[in-house]
């Protein structure tokens, strides 16, 4: 910690300091670098410009040219280490992309009962899985829909969506929010066309997403919403450069029906079995944590809105190669319940009904006892509780879905895992050294435009004051573009907007996840019984790291 703190000295303007993180992974090296800048993260708000009027007072023209004059030396001394990177980077700790990361402290020796979603959960997709759904989607908006027919060349674009956007159902915007609910200033677009600064303000007439406008927003969350989100965006695209008279809301409702199609109907579950090299990755270290718990004492159950079917096909294939001959996966549970209904599960009060697997069918007697190896469909939570007699604070449930797999059980007593699989790579590329030099460059100057702004009074700002601002602004711009760039070249990251702020998705994670990692498996690092602490200082989420200024700092 002391050694740290000669590599980082306190500077007057800021508060930086070594922390550790308690969240179970990796220690990391962080700090909450913006939570002292009150002045730089209002003026981040507004599109920053140099007022054309500089009348000054002459008894004070002294010290403002003084007062620029130290600002301007600061960012000299500061620009000369931006040609290479620092080696003090280097020795800085790096976050644990397999890591489990915690929002709310987590004790795994009071936890009893382990649940599990499946999709994106325990089954581990490959990325040809969203073209998949993809082109089922687009060819039943044009067979069913009657969409134009030239929609059957559109291409999936792995490159083009993240999660956690919401869709403009009014204006027809994809957005990419922060946690304070503002449109970041690149992640707004109108089909594949992205917005600016000036547009976005002609359409929202401000960046903030208000109360009742959030009630048109419609949240893109779980793991399936990449070809959503890039299947919306490109027929509105389409209708724009056809100059085609369209209702944006429409819009949504025809791709979002065609995507629940595409699940309901069954055609991706086959489409998957029927190719599962192509689309499922096998996974030992599942196995293997399953069986860790069963030999703990643990108690586990599946609880899945997919049908039985796919996901017998599923487990076995994943499993297959680390499974015994005569072994079943269905041994690994205690319940399995299939076509749950999430998230209505949570709310309604769905009797359960016990599946035939030989027949396909359901069998009309009431379900007041969960049998070994028997499968079971529909139900609700009320049910699931009175039947196992398992309390809240004792159950944690996995799911990739913040929404539907998450808020419900949250909200019942349930401790919760996001299973967030864009977690490890984007952790990967935060651990760049290249990632945190940026990092650092934009926080030297976001820091000395705040200092500019504070210290210079608006009746004063001369010539010297505009070619500091522009340099600053240029160095600031140019190091947010090349961080985004490192993520994704339309939305950026996940987890964070272009300002290093968090984004809307991770204010979810914040709420509905008590922890988070990016597969269930990382578990096994872990004791079953350690006591999982949220990191004591004031990040909101644990795995960022807040590279200081001081980097620059003689």
């Amino acid at each position: 910690m002391a050694s740290l703190r000669r590599l980082f000295p306190l500077c007057s303007s800021s508060i930086n300091r070594t922390l550790f993180s308690a969240s179970g992974a990796r220690e990391g090296f962080g700090g909450s670098f913006f939570r002292g800048y009150s002045v730089i993260a209002s003026s981040e708000q507004t599109v920053l410009r140099p007022d054309d009027d500089c009348g000054q007072v002459a008894a004070d023209s002294f010290i403002t040219d003084d007062e620029i004059g130290k600002i301007r030396h600061e960012f000299d001394a500061a620009r000369q280490c931006f040609h290479k990177v620092p080696k003090v980077l280097k020795g800085m700790p790096k976050m644990n992309p397999k890591g489990i990361y915690v929002n709310k402290n987590l004790r795994l020796d009071n936890i009893q009962v382990y649940g599990f979603d499946y999709d994106y959960t325990l089954a581990h997709y490959s990325a040809n899985l969203q073209s998949l759904i993809y082109d089922l989607a687009k060819e039943h908006m044009v067979n069913e829909l009657r969409y134009p027919e030239v929609c059957m060349k559109f291409k999936y674009d792995p490159t083009f969506p993240i999660r956690g956007l919401y869709y403009d159902r009014s204006k027809g915007c994809l957005l990419k929010l922060d946690f304070f609910g503002s449109i970041e200033p690149d992640g707004c677009y109108f089909g594949r066309r992205k917005l600016s600064r000036k547009e976005i303000e002609e359409l929202y007439g401000t960046r903030h997403i208000g109360r009742d406008q959030a009630r048109g927003l419609d949240g893109l969350m779980d793991f399936f919403c990449f070809s959503e989100a890039c299947l919306i965006a490109d027929v509105v695209q389409h209708f724009v450069d056809a100059k085609l008279e369209f209702d944006t809301s429409y819009i949504y409702e025809d791709v979002n029906r065609a995507i629940q199609h595409v699940h309901r109907s069954g055609f991706a579950h086959r489409g998957i079995l029927a190719d599962p090299h192509r689309y499922l990755v096998k996974n030992g270290e599942l196995l293997r944590f399953l069986r860790m718990l069963r030999e703990k004492g643990k108690k586990l159950f599946l609880l899945t809105n997919s049908p039985y079917y796919f996901v017998d096909g599923g487990m076995r294939f994943m499993l297959e190669d680390s499974l015994g001959y005569k072994d079943s996966w269905r041994e690994l549970f205690d319940v399995v319940i299939a076509k749950a209904k999430k998230p209505e599960f949570y709310t309604s009060e769905h009797p359960f009904r016990c599946y035939d697997t030989e027949k396909d069918t359901l069998a009309y007697t009431k379900v007041d006892a969960f049998l070994p190896n028997k499968i079971y469909y529909h139900g609700c939570l009320k049910s699931f509780l009175q039947i196992t007699k398992w309390n809240g604070p004792e159950v944690i449930y996995f799911g990739d879905h913040l929404f539907s797999d998450l808020r419900g059980p949250s909200k019942a007593g349930w401790r919760t895992a996001a299973i967030i699989h864009e977690l490890e790579s984007e952790i990967h590329i935060q651990n760049e050294d290249s990632y945190r030099f940026e990092q650092a460059k934009f926080h030297i100057t976001q820091e000395l435009l705040g200092k500019l702004h504070s210290t210079v009074a608006q009746s004063q700002r001369c010539e010297a004051y505009k070619s500091l601002f522009e340099e600053l602004n240029k160095e600031r711009q140019n190091a947010r573009s090349m961080m985004k760039r490192m993520f994704n070249r339309s939305f950026g990251a996940t987890f964070l907007t272009d300002t290093g702020q968090e984004s809307a998705f991770a204010y979810h994670i914040h709420q509905y996840a008590d922890v988070y990692t990016s597969k269930p498996e990382n578990f096994l690092f872990y004791p079953p019984e350690a006591w999982l602490q949220s990191p004591f200082d004031i990040k909101i989420m644990p795995h960022h790291v807040k590279v200081p200024s001081t980097l620059f700092e003689n």
